[in-house]
């Protein structure tokens, strides 16, 4: 799937803006942003909900949009999948297998198993666990290449949302899907995903792989007597300020943040685990967090 250059403007204001960046199967990709940054939108315009003003969305070189047959192979789940609730389950089992060719009745009914979910009797009656876990079973059950999920495990008990997130892992692997992951919980995203796309402000700040941000920012705890050097906090963001004690969040691919704090001779100086928290925060945190 790529994503070329989309922008969408929604009531006169500018919600999305030249937004361009590709989805490979077998993958997770996770997409962060601050409230209001574009992302349900974003996944909206990815499945044919909505169409953009500017740009396209190509599926095997083809427009969603001027191919519509196309998104037989992108599905779709909000945050609330409540559109369904009123049906049965053989209803929407129905209904499924007319929109998705390659729905596979066989594994949507073992999967139901797996998970103890009843196969009869109105989704309505779940709980807001089993609601969420059955969209994920129906979606992997279409056999489509690109599943899009908007915020999958919000508002979920920690018990449920281990299954649910286990169940991502394996399917991705299990079944070469690309799987598109809107979600403020970042320790899961951090889990689950191969790539991130940080939105800021309608438009892509920046892509990264997780294993390259790891590699490439440093988070750095130090004590300086006299309050934070300038040099030094010009290196990048600090998160963290208790009194004379600051944590700083830089990029640093050849270790000259690392020399340049230890020339500044702080009392105490300690690096500390990188997380995708640290750079969200690092990045999109506001003026509240720059040193």
């Amino acid at each position: 799937m790529q994503i070329k250059q989309v922008g969408k403007t929604i009531k006169q204001r500018s919600i999305l803006n030249e937004i361009t960046f590709d989805i490979e199967p077998g993958k997770v990709t996770g997409l962060i942003g601050r409230n209001g940054a574009g992302k349900t939108t974003l996944l909206q315009l990815m499945v044919g909900i909505l169409k953009p003003e500017a740009g396209d969305i190509l599926v095997g070189e083809k427009s969603i949009y001027t191919y519509p047959e196309v998104k037989q192979d992108i599905v779709f789940v909000p945050d609330s999948p409540e559109a369904l609730k009123s049906y049965s389950i053989k209803e929407i089992c129905l209904l499924y297998k007319e929109i998705y060719p390659k729905f596979d009745e066989e594994l949507f009914n073992s999967l139901l198993d797996r998970f103890t979910l009843p196969k009869s009797g109105k989704v309505g009656s779940f709980s807001k666990g089993m609601k969420a876990l059955f969209a994920l079973i129906l979606a992997f059950s279409t056999k489509a290449t690109y599943i899009l999920l908007d915020e999958p495990t919000d508002g979920l008990d920690v018990i449920v949302k281990k299954r649910i997130l286990q169940f991502i892992v394996e399917a991705v692997a299990d079944f070469e899907v690309a799987v598109v992951i809107s979600s403020h919980r970042l320790d899961e995203l951090e889990y689950l995903a191969d790539s991130i796309i940080m939105l800021k402000e309608g438009e892509v700040s920046r892509t990264y792989s997780l294993d390259s941000i790891k590699e490439s920012y440093k988070k750095v705890q130090a004590v300086f007597p006299h309050g934070m050097p300038e040099s030094i906090s010009k290196l990048g963001t600090v998160i963290n300020e208790t009194g004379k004690v600051y944590i700083l969040v830089f990029e640093d691919t050849e270790n000259n943040g690392i020399e340049k704090i230890k020339e500044a001779h702080p009392l105490y100086m300690e690096e500390l685990p990188m997380t995708l928290e640290d750079l969200f925060v690092a990045k999109l945190g506001g003026e509240q967090f720059v040193g």
